[in-house]
């Protein structure tokens, strides 16, 4: 397979980054407007928490993951549906596209509010209530969002736990928020900051 280079271009990572702004608003409308409880998690909730502080510390993310009650995934196929997003179910992921020709990697994530992603986890997901308004739609709360990172501990997990340490939001004793294993990744995280 040969890879097709297209020119530089900041207009196209504007452009990304508004797609993304647009599909978390349309998303996240259509579920207030069924009045179906909803948090907005993953990388976008940590650019919104790292903004409050810094700005020029956000880092951009391709996808929305928002955090839903299962009982309500009816609903939310509806409501999502009727936004233009088409809902699939793959991988064992519960997602939607943006319209026919939408990718997997730029959709609407579903996290499930209560749940553990992989069984023995140190944390199930935090619930819906554990949120604040944000303007135009809810946020993940730090701490619940903390436990999340932690809990799931990726690459881009860790990352995102760096950014918030970085800019102050959280720092070594927020450990005590937490099981002894979240604890742990922490105190690693706070004593190495480089990686």
């Amino acid at each position: 397979m040969t890879l097709i280079l297209g020119p530089f271009s900041l207009d196209r990572v504007v452009r990304a980054v508004e797609l993304v702004r647009q599909r978390l608003l349309r998303a996240t409308a259509a579920l207030e407007g069924a009045g179906l409880p909803y948090a907005v998690a993953g990388g976008n909730a940590v650019a919104l928490w790292v903004s409050r502080v810094d700005p020029g510390a956000v880092r951009n993310t391709s996808d929305v993951d928002l955090l839903v009650r299962r009982s309500d995934l009816d609903g939310i196929k509806g409501a999502l549906a009727a936004a233009g997003f088409e809902y699939r179910h793959a991988s064992g992921l519960d997602l939607f596209l943006d319209g026919p020709g939408g990718r997997a990697r730029d959709g609407i994530h579903l996290i499930f509010a209560g749940e553990m992603v992989r069984p023995g986890e140190a944390l199930p997901n935090p619930e819906v209530t554990d949120s604040e308004a944000g303007g135009e739609f809810r946020v993940l709360q730090l701490r619940a969002l903390v436990g999340v990172k932690l809990t799931a501990y990726r690459d881009k997990d860790r990352t995102h736990l760096r950014d918030m340490l970085e800019v102050g939001l959280i720092d070594g004793t927020w450990g005590q928020h937490y099981p002894v294993e979240l604890a742990d990744r922490l105190r690693a995280l706070v004593e190495t900051p480089g990686g």
